[in-house]
């Protein structure tokens, strides 16, 4: 098993054909709103319908799933999984037990389904819970202790044992002294928590790296293996949760991780994704931000309900033997977390999926030392996301060659929707606001009734939309954390406030960002440093 990997330096031409290709797709979408408005006023207003009429479609099933996903989080959230992860231990008891109980909570059923397949085995389950060890390795560049120490305190406190758990905490060389001397603290404090703390420096400048957080988790990831090795615990026992320093997770996580991982006879060929809400200082950070933040929480919230569209993003879990297998993670791109999965379908021949994990882990919203540069962190923060868009050619050079392992109507279908996801990003938001006008402005000589009702029949459809987003602003009301005592009630009504800058943000950070990411494909200037997002704690 093998998988490609992002060439450094020239690229062939279908693959560089490939990093065009989104950018192409985006900029030739919006040119074309306005060649067909020219030549044929009523076709450029039908090509703006359908659009715009598709957002609508999306809009509803967004709220939907925004509905249904955060009902299934908070139900995942109040079933204990360390009770049921002890029901391993012993399948055919448990399923005696539970076979006949009448319970609603999450699952349940499923549950006992698990151990009646168990239980038919002879409760043959290997490895059982007690053998599971869980390593975390935390990415650090510069952050202080008051953004670390809180992290890795919630890693202490979640309800599996923390004498099986290994933390690795990988910091960066470049990061200077006062990094050296915040992981040496850390060290001291730590000491004795964990099953194990290391600290795993990441050098700088090592050849065949790219500067970003991919080469640090495989560094780390390969001291983590010898540990593991010298200690003579199975490597494929072993499951590796990457974290960012911001990074709180639940209390049970790590439980449920580890039962997702037993119940399965091909759990290798598994990641195990938890929900990531940018929530940790939601109430700190400005008014553009928050909207930002609580829209990519919901965005990470729906994806749990369509498991079949899951990808890796930010924290993730794999089994250690699996990531040995593939080389850990990609040491020559920004975005190391959504090129996983690539990595990982490759690597396994197709033979690999996403497991939504649906409880949270906690992350921070973008906060820099003033408002002008908390702006400009947060469109270098969405830039970085939006460079995905290279995963294209990864993926379509791969699909399209010989060497592909993987059932070509199994890949293309991914190729197809990972294409569509980034061109929709660019355009959507600037065609829903705008487009409904070019129509007429470009035929003001011309009596065409739909080229001039457009924008009427336009503002209708966003009306109607606009119910999703009363939906979303109930949901982000109940998924916030309590309001801190130094702020006033009326900081929650500015909760509320603060979703009209949708529009705007959606232009000028969604879209914006992706164009620019997608340009920069296209003239191959290559992004390959990945710029940490600051992020200032208040107090």
């Amino acid at each position: 098993m093998s998988q490609p990997e992002i060439p450094f330096g020239k690229r062939r031409p279908l693959y560089r054909f490939l990093e065009i290709l989104p950018g192409m797709l985006s900029y030739a979408a919006v040119i074309l709103l306005f060649l067909l408005s020219w030549l044929n006023p009523f076709l450029g207003a039908l090509y703006c319908l359908i659009i715009i009429a598709t957002t609508l479609v999306k809009a509803v099933g967004v709220a939907f799933r925004t509905i249904q996903g955060y009902k299934v989080m908070k139900r995942a959230e109040r079933v204990d999984w360390a009770e049921r992860l002890a029901d391993l231990e012993n399948s055919h008891d448990a399923y005696e037990r539970l076979r006949d109980r009448r319970d609603n909570s999450y699952d349940f059923a499923e549950h006992v389904q698990n151990l009646r397949l168990l239980s038919a085995v002879g409760g043959k389950s290997e490895p059982k819970p007690h053998e599971i060890y869980h390593a975390v390795i935390m990415t650090a560049y510069n952050e202080g202790l008051e953004t670390l120490v809180p992290s890795i305190e919630a890693v202490r406190d979640t309800t599996f044992t923390n004498e099986r758990i290994i933390f690795v905490l990988a910091y960066e060389e470049r990061g200077g002294e006062v990094m050296e001397q915040n992981a040496q603290e850390l060290k001291k404090m730590f000491r004795g928590v964990f099953g194990k703390f290391l600290l795993v420096k990441h050098p700088d400048k090592l050849r065949g790296e790219i500067v970003g957080k991919g080469p640090n988790l495989t560094y780390a990831g390969k001291h983590l293996a010898e540990y593991v090795e010298k200690k003579r615990i199975p490597k494929e026992n072993v499951i590796v949760t990457s974290l960012d320093s911001d990074n709180r997770v639940s209390e049970k996580y790590f439980d449920y991780v580890a039962y997702e991982f037993c119940v399965r006879p091909d759990r290798q060929h598994y990641s195990y994704q938890p929900v990531s809400l940018f929530m940790n200082n939601i109430w700190d950070a400005p008014a553009p931000m928050r909207v930002i933040a609580l829209s990519n929480s919901f965005f990470n919230v729906i994806t749990t309900m369509r498991p079949h569209l899951l990808r890796n993003f930010a924290s993730h879990a794999q089994p250690l033997a699996a990531l040995e297998g593939m080389d850990f993670w990609s040491k020559r791109t920004i975005v190391e977390d959504g090129h996983q999965y690539w990595r990982s379908l490759f690597y396994f021949e197709g033979k690999y999926a996403v497991v939504p994990i649906r409880v949270p882990i906690y992350q921070d919203a973008v906060i820099s030392d003033t408002f002008v540069e908390t702006l400009k962190a947060q469109f270098v923060q969405l830039r970085r996301w939006d460079y995905g868009a290279s995963d294209v050619a990864y993926v379509g050079s791969y699909l399209f060659s010989q060497e592909c392992k993987v059932p070509f109507w199994n890949l293309f279908p991914k190729f197809v929707r990972l294409l569509d996801g980034h061109v929709t990003l660019a355009i959507m938001a600037p065609i829903v606001a705008f487009g409904g006008w070019v129509p007429m402005l470009m035929n003001l000589g011309s009596r065409g009734a739909m080229a001039f009702n457009l924008p009427n029949v336009v503002g209708l459809i966003q009306t109607i939309a606009m119910i999703g987003t009363i939906i979303t602003v109930i949901i982000s009301l109940q998924m916030l954390p309590k309001r801190p005592e130094k702020y006033k009630k009326n900081k929650s009504f500015l909760m509320v406030l603060q979703w009209i800058l949708m529009p705007v943000i959606a232009i000028v950070y969604q879209s914006a960002a992706a164009f620019y990411s997608q340009t920069r494909l296209m003239l191959g200037r290559y992004m390959e440093k990945f710029d940490v997002t600051k992020k200032v704690v208040k107090t």
